[in-house]
């Protein structure tokens, strides 16, 4: 039910400098980014302590970015904004820092903005709700339509600007009982205001923030006495002629059951967690009592009551149309009974509806992602309770590693250790709630997979499609799906892509183009789990890059006239390539409105690099076309992709009519005869190849003939050795055992007898060079330049840019904040330091290019087209 992937841990010194803080934090990103902290000590004095924030990606742990936070007091929160890319640190001197990325890069963050309430701790922290929540309805996982399974619910920001836009920014809560909201301006300054929480304001030991759907936010906060009361705070948030303005109100309050039972009143005298059960339900909160020997816990629901009328009134005759009063009142839904001491509690993320028909669901489907929360105790256990009866639904004990079910008997019993036993002080549940991320007293870091069946036999169907559904939620939320990868066995992967495929053809058109780029990027990181579909997965990198270069190449046609009808230029492209099945370029040419395509010559050039890769690839495709029966070669998924090579052939055509324009943007071929046009023999065999496969439906072989002429493209072109899939060293592919990997911060984990200072590349010689593969350039064998690599799928590309023109700077906005892979960025700086004469070496090789000359034929049509445009008015 539940397995370490990983252990992470600090490097084993004599004298180690990293200790757990105290209290310790831990956060979890949409993006899979997990933050942490620790203490670091001064070598000198041991009293003189750096308060330290780490972010790791989940799937390079060891790539630790540890920030010196400056705070001047132990961190008490840790709070990702919904976007998972910029993070709140809060300090006991009230002191709230936000991070953000430089430059977008993960491994490098500084401080953006900063509030504090001068000596005053803060206990509770979260961002303003932005308005945007999705239900996942587990009912309806079989249905076709994700709107089905996946619903907008309507939620109102915490506050809005002109227009209905939410307004960024947070809220705190001080010890002291003290409101302070910090909003962020859209020219870039702080707009802060503090507010009691009540009249009287007291102590606040513990506090928890939640958004109701109607735009207001509910504080819950105690003073740490199990006897004293649990109050609840309604706090608006305005903001008036420029100046913020927050409004409090007293709402019900609570007792906990425990104080209540004469056997328990004494037992557990402090309120040790409190928590609502999700930031986005005010109305459900989960509260643990404790003492050194145990502690309990207990789920209040708020709920509307009649209000008891005297007996006086009892007979009274009712007005018509008049409603009995209601009131709000606190009621226990569950309690456990005593346990172990509670050391971290993890509530689940995933936005499944709360109520009593979750455990039918639960029962008939077998789904328990976001059913359950997460319980970790003080002898290094954890158990899994379902958040609305507190049932036990698993227990994973650490110190063994192993897990069981309800009900089990333990094959061994656990023979308790004399010290100090190893615990989680802090406790994350991914997104998908398919993982736990545990940190412990010695500072380590803890990657447990939690099974979606939690520990039930099922079989394979019913699991594919917990799956399955899992990562449809992440396509359609734009979250980071590697906690749902952690489940994926190799011999589940070729079903998955299937059911993925029929899943996403099922959607309505405008959903498949807004999910087209995402679908491909998923399909490609499992494929890179098994080393049978690995050359799918180049395939699936190259039709990203592909769909990239061909928007933005068709972005660049303009129409020639303003009053054009609706269909744009690249439309039209598309359409007339559609119909006009010649194999002679110039003939498609010729039915092309060429004004459209009249471009100035400078981003014509800049993009060569790009129409190269195109180039490059559609012979390098045509090449391959009689080794089709090699299933484990890259480019065989395009042999059958209709769509794929339809946009290859609208690419070349474009590119030809560019080449009457600009020779020098055309692609370059190294060919056996001076007098051979390349690009017109090209179109003429990708035509044949796109006749056999534009109906998916019914494909074709391709004909004898085809394969032929394909045979003896080698003895006319140089084919290109296309760098096909970027190096990926996650640790992903490395966790589909069942033996937790060992690994340790700053140090790149390597398979057992693997020369740590070689790379096992796929589809590669190791002296090849190294691409920067956004821009499409050779960085050479050993590059000097900074780069940076996504840490999903290893794309590699220069971190400054070389070019200066227009046409290329846009196209290199496109991967400012994303990559090829996905929506998410994850990049990290890799820098390469040289020494002078090393560097003068590489300089003189590095510049050591071979350029080719390129001839080609003009025909009569090719001749009149280029005359045509010449005359026209630039």
């Amino acid at each position: 039910m539940m397995e370490i992937a990983y252990v992470c841990e600090w490097e084993k010194r004599p004298k180690s400098n990293h200790c757990p803080s105290i209290p310790l934090v831990c956060a979890w990103s949409c993006r899979n980014l997990i933050a942490f902290t620790t203490d670091l000590k001064n070598e000198e004095d041991d009293k003189d302590l750096s308060h330290m924030i780490h972010v790791i990606d989940t799937d390079h742990p060891w790539d630790v970015n540890s920030i010196n936070s400056g705070h001047t007091e132990v961190i008490s929160c840790l709070e990702w904004d919904q976007s998972g890319s910029r993070l709140l640190s809060a300090d006991g001197d009230g002191q709230i820092k936000c991070w953000g990325m430089t430059e977008h890069l993960v491994n490098s963050w500084e401080c953006t903005q900063s509030s504090s309430v001068d000596g005053d701790p803060i206990v509770a922290l979260s961002w303003l709700h932005n308005g945007v929540k999705l239900a996942l309805h587990v009912e309806k996982s079989g249905s076709t339509n994700f709107g089905e399974k996946f619903s907008r619910v309507k939620f109102s920001p915490s506050l809005t600007l002109f227009g209905g836009k939410p307004m960024e920014g947070w809220l705190a809560v001080t010890v002291s009982g003290l409101v302070t909201v910090s909003l962020l301006k859209p020219n870039g300054t702080l707009l802060t205001a503090s507010e009691s929480l009540c009249r009287l304001r007291g102590r606040v030991a513990l506090a928890d923030i939640a958004f109701t759907g109607g735009g207001n936010i509910v504080v819950a906060a105690t003073d740490g006495s199990s006897s004293s009361p649990v109050q609840f705070y309604k706090v608006c948030v305005s903001v008036v002629n420029e100046k913020c303005r927050i409004d409090t109100e007293l709402l019900p309050s609570l007792f906990m059951r425990c104080t209540t039972d004469p056997v328990r009143r004494d037992k557990y005298p402090a309120v040790t967690h409190l928590k609502f059960l999700t930031r986005e339900n005010s109305e459900q909160v989960l509260l643990c009592a404790s003492s050194q020997m145990g502690s309990i816990v207990e789920c209040w629901s708020l709920r509307k009551e009649g209000l008891p009328v005297n007996n006086i009134f009892q007979h009274r005759s009712p007005v018509v149309g008049e409603k009995q009063p209601m009131i709000l009142k606190w009621r226990i839904l569950s309690a456990t009974n005593d346990l172990d001491r509670v050391s971290a509690v993890a509530l689940p993320k995933l936005p499944i509806s709360i109520s009593n028909t979750d455990l039918k669901v639960a029962s008939d489907t077998k789904f328990f992602p976001g059913l359950g929360l997460a319980l970790a105790f003080h002898d290094g256990s954890i158990q899994i309770l379902h958040r609305l009866s507190l049932h036990t639904m698993g227990v994973f004990y650490g110190s063994s590693g192993s897990s069981q079910r309800v009900g089990e008997e333990p094959a061994i019993k656990r023979q308790r250790a004399g010290g100090p036993t190893l615990h989680f002080k802090a406790l994350q549940f991914s997104w998908t709630s398919l993982a736990l991320v545990g940190v412990d007293n010695h500072g380590k870091l803890h990657m447990i997979r939690v099974s979606p069946s939690m520990g039930q036999l099922l079989d394979m169907n019913t699991l594919l499609r917990h799956l399955l559904f899992l990562l449809e939620y992440c396509m359609v939320t734009g979250y980071d799906w590697w906690d749902v990868l952690l489940h994926a066995q190799p011999s589940m992967v070729h079903n998955l892509l299937e059911k993925l495929h029929e899943e996403y053809m099922r959607q309505n058109q405008a959903l498949q183009q807004v999910l087209s780029t995402r679908i491909v990027a998923v399909k490609a990181s499992l494929c890179k789990l098994s080393s049978a579909t690995a050359a799918r997965a180049c395939d699936f990198h190259a039709k990203l890059l592909l769909i990239a270069i061909s928007s933005t190449l068709k972005s660049l046609l303009r129409p020639h006239v303003l009053n054009t009808p609706d269909k744009s230029p690249g439309d039209r492209l598309s359409e007339i390539c559609a119909k006009n099945t010649d194999t002679d370029i110039d003939k498609v040419m010729i039915n092309l409105k060429t004004e459209e395509f009249v471009l100035d010559g400078p981003p014509l050039q800049s993009l060569q690099q790009l129409i190269q890769w195109v180039g490059d690839f559609v012979l390098y495709l045509l090449a391959n076309l009689p080794n089709q029966g090699s299933i484990v070669r890259p480019g065989f998924g395009f042999l059958r992709d209709g769509a794929s090579l339809g946009m290859l052939r609208e690419m070349l055509v474009m590119i030809r009519i560019w080449g009457l324009l600009k020779p020098g943007c055309l692609p370059i071929y190294t060919a056996t005869s001076d007098n051979q046009d390349s690009m017109f023999l090209l179109f003429r065999l990708l035509t044949k190849l796109w006749l056999c496969s534009r109906d998916e439906s019914h494909p074709q072989d391709p004909d004898e003939t085809l394969i032929d002429e394909c045979c003896l493209l080698p003895s006319q072109l140089l084919v290109p050795s296309m760098d096909w899939l970027p190096i990926n060293d996650g640790v992903i592919t490395k966790v589909q055992s069942k033996h937790p990997l060992r690994l340790q911060f700053g140090k790149p984990y390597t398979l057992p007898g693997v020369n740590p200072n070689t790379q096992v590349e796929v589809f590669r010689s190791p002296a090849s060079q190294r691409m920067d593969h956004l821009r499409c350039l050779h960085l050479g064998i050993s590059p000097t330049e900074d780069s940076k690599a996504c840490t999903r799928c290893g794309c590699v590309t220069m971190l400054r840019s070389p070019n200066k023109t227009n046409a290329m700077r846009q196209w290199e906005q496109r991967w400012i904040k994303n990559c090829l892979c996905g929506d998410c960025l994850h990049p990290k700086r890799i820098s390469i330091k040289l020494s002078k004469n090393h560097r003068e070496v590489l300089n003189l090789t590095n510049t050591a290019s071979l350029y080719i000359h390129h001839s080609y034929s003009l025909t009569n049509q090719h001749i009149v087209l280029h005359q045509k445009i010449q005359k026209m008015p630039s």
